[in-house]
């Protein structure tokens, strides 16, 4: 095999790539054997057919196909590994020439890790907002698990915005009743819109023992899409009642005796919550300026198929949810092309922060040990709710293992990053790792976040 390479850009080259006649006799081989075993010709058990008769019957082309389609991701592979080429994405074949006995000549463009000089981490200096826990957030985690400990008590006046009532309703259509329209002593809480639209201002007013009509379109049955007349009649009314703020309730709802100490206690997980959030903001700060110091950029092959990777998961999840892309576009009042302008712009920085986290890694040497990568199997399984062992198999069933190891040596990479750039709040305080650390702190989901661009990494 004889290969050259011409660079197009800082992010792509072509490989030119020549294979004699006799170098394809291996895939050759393969081909009659797959194809032998595929065909049932009268007269010859299944996998002993001949060359000649397969030549005869199937077509000496059909066999000369396979072989090829065997042969090129080979011989491209040979010539990444000769020429030192640091391969990203998928190759796209060109210029193919080939005939029954000659050279197989073709050419591959492929998109490639550029050369990247990074500048020293500790030059890079990020501020961040400076952490800040107010009484209202406190208060707003208080409110919150009072809600867990609200009791209803029955009250003597009329409905009210956010009250509970139990309630009948009978539906009818042009004066006949709709079959599965009526339901008696329904709970339900006024405001919350769970029922049927209109039913809400319906009650607004009304005491126990009373009624009104509405009109509200059937969305099932036989009259669906119908105005159906509805009649709701109020049984009994009930307002939330929350425990007093007190040393009880402290008892009551945490470990705490005292109020004091739970409002400490909350104020403590606030804060936490608070500083891993910082951390964030200046992990990505960190990263941008990274990426802008070391001018990196995106290969354009690269970046079109994390586009068409994130649309069609973006599709996926809006079907499982029950609406559709249109749907999207339309509550989003953007067009189909804005939408992938999004999605390139966010896929393009993504490709550009794993390339100057691999690129560090490198440098670094940074190593990923079993125990971490088993580690990172077992985490992704439970997330995907399957056996370790299971998802590891699908994983190397599906070629992914690679980039589940790549991911791992990025987010060491990270770490790295984080504990070198200087990273401070305005009011001049240093932030350190401790908060990723520390108790309450899930950092492991974040370590990867720019690093998960699976199937890029060969």
């Amino acid at each position: 095999m004889k290969s050259t390479v011409e660079t197009l850009s800082p992010t792509r080259v072509r490989l030119a790539i020549e294979v004699p006649f006799a170098e394809l006799e291996p895939s050759l081989k393969k081909a009659y054997r797959e194809i032998a075993s595929q065909v049932n010709i009268p007269g010859f058990r299944a996998g002993k057919v001949p060359a000649q008769v397969i030549d005869a019957r199937v077509g000496r082309g059909v066999v000369l196909q396979e072989a090829i389609e065997d042969v090129i991701p080979q011989q491209i592979f040979a010539a990444v590994q000769e020429h030192s080429v640091k391969l990203l994405g998928r190759p796209a074949v060109d210029n193919l020439e080939f005939a029954d006995g000659q050279p197989l000549k073709f050419t591959a463009e492929v998109d490639v890790r550029p050369e990247l000089t990074l500048p020293e981490l500790s030059s890079i200096k990020v501020e961040v907002d400076p952490l800040e826990v107010g009484d209202s957030e406190i208060n707003e985690q208080l409110d919150a698990l009072r809600e867990k400990f609200v009791t209803l008590k029955a009250v003597e006046r009329p409905v009210a915005e956010g009250d509970f009532v139990q309630i009948d309703l009978a539906a009818t259509v042009d004066g006949e009743e709709v079959e599965g329209g009526s339901a008696t002593n329904l709970s339900h809480q006024v405001g919350s819109g769970t029922l049927l639209k209109g039913l809400d201002e319906a009650v607004v007013g009304l005491s126990a023992g009373e009624s009104a009509t509405f009109i509200s379109q059937l969305v099932g049955g036989e009259h669906a899409g119908k105005d159906a007349e509805v009649k709701v009649t109020v049984r009994t009314v009930k307002e939330k009642e929350l425990p007093p703020l007190d040393d009880d309730f402290a008892q009551l709802a945490s470990e705490f005796d005292t109020l004091e100490e739970l409002r400490g206690d909350l104020k403590e997980r606030i804060t936490r919550v608070k500083k891993v959030e910082q951390l964030y903001a200046a992990r990505d700060k960190a990263l941008a300026a990274l990426v802008e110091r070391a001018a990196v950029p995106a290969p354009e092959g690269v970046v079109a198929e994390e586009v068409e990777s994130r649309k069609q998961a973006m599709v996926e999840q809006l079907e499982r949810m029950g609406a559709s892309f249109e749907d999207y576009l339309k509550a989003e009042e953007k067009t189909e092309e804005q939408i992938e302008a999004d999605l390139s712009e966010a896929a393009a920085e993504g490709v550009r922060i794993q390339l100057v986290l691999d690129t560090l890694a490198e440098q670094e040497n940074v190593q990923v040990s079993d125990d971490e990568f088993g580690h990172e199997i077992v985490h992704r399984a439970q997330r995907a709710g399957m056996p370790p062992q299971q998802y590891y198999d699908q994983l190397v069933q599906a070629g992914a293992a690679p980039a589940v190891f790549g991911d791992v040596r990025r987010g060491k990479a990270l770490a790295l990053v984080m504990e070198r750039v200087v990273m401070t709040d305005t009011n001049g305080e240093v932030l350190t790792l401790d908060a990723l650390r520390g108790p309450g702190a899930d950092a492991h989901d974040h370590d990867h976040d720019h690093g998960d661009h699976e199937g890029h990494d060969h």
